[in-house]
Order: structure tokens, then C-alpha cells, then sequence
């Protein structure tokens, strides 16, 4: 550990006056001047078209870059991501009145669906040749493959869903989780994000087998939640502590395919976790940037990105319970988030976006504004204001859901 924080300086750049100066903000402590909700959309928008732009002059045109940082500076692009940045500019394109974000959507659409594998994979990392396919990457590019079916008529999105579903669905192993093709390896809970995905798929399809793989990977997910609410297996690396990114990313997964499924067990689990971090957050807005079980907090900064995902699951369960006390941690969410998000910084890679962590050295995509992490932003912003579900949630009864213990 000292010898990563001896080596920081160099491998982040540090001396540079730029990175400096950013750091330094953080460095004083508190948070930014806020403005408006409005203002701070808008700054994110840009900050993600900014992302789209930076990519047009290479072979990943169409894609959205994985983010800004102090050691690489624009990254290229990220097939993951990219995936779920198509519905948010679809709803910003309606939301906004704004028919260049549904023409930048459509270029993520093609750019995504020409990495696709011939097995239904798509690849991971930055889709370079060679790239190893994961098992949440696919699903997360699912999100996008049903936005463009269901918002944009395009039928080849849903082919290429259920393709990639069934890639899924070889790979997965008899206990409802994905071994191989993992994230170092390392079985996770937080893959409901991308099982998400695959129920929409399988309900659109009407595809037996991809409704079954997800049941089973939800129903792991929930065998692996304690009595507090939080989740085994749901880091990164095995033992570590998760990431609020990633406790996010389970709870929004089975609390969007209960919503599908009308199924009250995986609504429940994701109410539970929500509602003890809801019990947790600061006035301020604030949550640590890591949990253990119990909800002990082991860490003294914020994952911002984990921030704004909490933003749009509380207001999601608002919406689909009718427990409005949810929208107050949104609501002081967005707020902190804000306070971490440069209006008028004069350097582009700063301006609007989001940093993955406060202080931005913080241990999650450190010294890096993640594109993710202004996607989430945006999408808490557009639910908080429109009170609309970012995608969409297809015609259903609106009758809304008792949760039970």
C-alpha cells in the first residue's frame, strides 16, 4: 500500500499544473457552487457528447469514450457503456427536445452492434481485437439493444439481444451465476444489472430459455443477501469490500426484473438494501464509498457514480411503491452530486462531468471523470424532474407494489 501511494504522483501526473489544480478544489475541501437542476443536465449532456466527439476521428467512431483521466487522458471507447448511455440519450433527446442526441443514439446502435461475436458475445474492455468477452459487459450492451428495438423499431437490436442472451445463457453455471467470462474471475451478484437486460429480452421475445437463465441468476442473487441487506460476492475482487457503484448495480437490477416479472421477492431484496443505505446517508447527501456487512462504512470518501445510482433507485422505488420518503435521499443525492460537478471549468474534460469518486483521489476510478458515472447523473436528473422511468417500463398494470417482508 505505501509503495502505490509513493508511486500516485508519478503514475497520475500530479506535477502537472492541470491535474493539480483539480485536485486541489477537492484538496480545500466541500463542494462546488450548485446552480440549478437544469444548468447541471445540461453540463452533462455536453460533458457525454464531449465523450461521443472525442471518438470521431478514430476506428471506434459512434462510441462514447470511457471517460477522462489524470494518467491516460481521453479514453477510447467503451462497448459496456456505451450500451446504457443509448436509452439515456434517447430520453434526452424527447426530454430536452434534442434530435442530435437520437441521431448520436443511433451512432452508438451501429458502433455496438458491428463488435458483436459471431457466438452472440460482445467484447469486453475497449472492444480492441482480441478483447475477451465478460458476462456483465454483454448484458449492460443488452440495455441498449432493447432501447433501440423497443424506442427506435429497430429489429436488428433485438436480434442481436437474444443472441447475446444466449451466449449467456451457455455460460452460465447450473447455480444460476457466470463463472467464466468474469471480471477477474470472480463470480458477482451485481451481474442483475445485465439480467435486467436479459428479462426485458426474454419478454420481448418471448424466449423460454433466457426467462429461465434469468430466474436462476436472480434467485443466486438474492440467496447471497444477509439479514442487514447487504450482498456476498458483490465486489470486484473476492473479499474485498463492494463499491456503493456496485451495491448499486445489484439492487437497480432486481428491483427493475421484479418490476418485469411482477415478482415481490427480487423487489423486496432490492427494497431492503435500499432502505438501510437510505438510513445511512448523511443530510448532506453523502455515502461512503464502501460497506461492509451491517452497512459499516470503510471508507472515508464518496463513489460519487455509486451516489447518483442510489439517486435513481430510491426514486424508481418511489415510483413503483408509492414510498415518497424516498425521494428525499434522491433528492439530497442529486444535490451532493452536484456539488461535485464543474459548470464552468475552462478545461472540456472537466466541464459537466462527474468524478468517480469525492475527493476525486478517492480509491473508485480515481482521478478519472467516468462517462457512467455523468450517465447516472443524467438519468436521476430526467426521473426526478419528469417522474418517468429512464428506460422506459413497458404498459403494465400501474396498479403499485406492496412490498412485504
Amino acid at each position: 500500500m505505501i509503495g502505490k501511494l509513493l508511486a500516485a504522483p508519478l503514475r497520475y501526473k500530479l506535477t502537472r499544473p492541470l491535474h493539480l489544480r483539480l485536485a486541489a478544489a477537492d484538496m480545500r475541501g466541500g463542494t462546488r457552487p450548485k446552480s440549478d437542476d437544469a444548468a447541471h443536465l445540461a453540463a452533462a449532456i455536453d460533458w457525454l457528447c464531449r465523450a461521443q466527439d472525442v471518438r470521431g476521428a478514430h476506428n471506434d467512431a459512434g462510441s462514447v469514450s470511457a471517460g477522462w483521466n489524470f494518467e491516460d487522458g481521453w479514453l477510447p471507447g467503451y462497448p459496456e457503456t456505451t450500451g446504457y448511455i443509448i436509452e439515456t440519450f434517447i430520453a434526452a433527446a424527447r426530454y430536452l427536445t434534442r434530435s442530435d442526441l437520437l441521431a448520436r443514439a443511433h451512432r452508438m446502435i451501429d458502433w455496438e452492434l458491428s463488435l458483436q461475436h459471431e457466438d452472440g458475445a460482445f467484447p469486453g474492455h475497449f472492444g480492441e481485437p482480441g478483447s475477451r468477452p465478460v458476462i456483465f459487459n454483454t448484458g449492460q450492451i443488452m440495455h441498449g439493444m432493447v432501447a433501440g428495438y423497443v424506442q427506435c423499431g429497430r429489429n436488428e437490436c433485438l436480434e442481436a439481444a437474444v443472441r447475446a442472451g444466449h451466449w449467456l445463457a451457455r455460460h452460465q453455471e447450473p447455480e444460476g451465476f457466470w463463472r467464466v467470462f468474469e471480471h477477474r474471475d470472480v463470480i458477482h451478484v451485481y451481474n442483475t444489472r445485465g439480467t435486467w437486460a436479459l428479462v426485458a429480452t426474454a419478454l420481448l421475445a418471448n424466449d423460454q430459455l433466457l426467462l429461465e437463465t434469468a430466474r436462476r441468476n436472480l434467485d443466486w442473487a438474492v440467496s447471497q443477501q444477509t439479514p442487514s441487506g447487504w450482498y456476498r460476492n458483490n465486489a470486484f475482487t473476492a473479499g474485498a469490500h463492494p463499491y456503493t457503484h456496485t451495491i448499486a448495480y445489484a439492487v437497480r437490477g432486481l428491483l427493475e426484473s421484479g418490476v418485469l416479472l411482477g415478482e415481490q421477492r427480487y423487489l423486496h431484496s432490492a427494497h431492503l438494501a435500499a432502505t438501510e443505505l437510505a438510513a445511512r446517508q448523511r443530510q448532506d447527501g453523502w455515502l461512503a464509498g464502501t460497506y461492509a456487512d451491517g452497512w459499516t462504512p470503510m471508507s472515508t470518501y464518496s463513489c460519487v457514480t455509486g451516489v447518483a445510482q442510489m439517486c435513481l433507485n430510491w426514486l424508481r422505488l418511489a415510483q413503483e411503491t408509492g414510498e415518497d420518503n424516498f425521494r428525499d435521499n434522491a433528492r439530497r443525492g442529486i444535490e451532493y452530486v452536484k456539488g461535485t460537478q464543474r459548470l464552468d471549468d475552462p478545461f472540456d474534460a472537466a466541464r459537466g462531468g462527474i468524478p468517480g469518486s469525492h475527493p476525486i483521489w478517492g480509491a473508485y476510478s480515481r482521478f478519472e471523470y467516468p462517462n457512467w458515472a455523468a450517465k447516472f447523473f443524467v438519468d436521476a436528473l430526467m426521473i426526478q424532474a419528469t417522474n418517468a422511468a429512464v428506460p422506459p417500463v413497458p404498459a403494465r398494470n400501474a396498479q403499485k407494489v406492496a412490498i412485504h417482508a
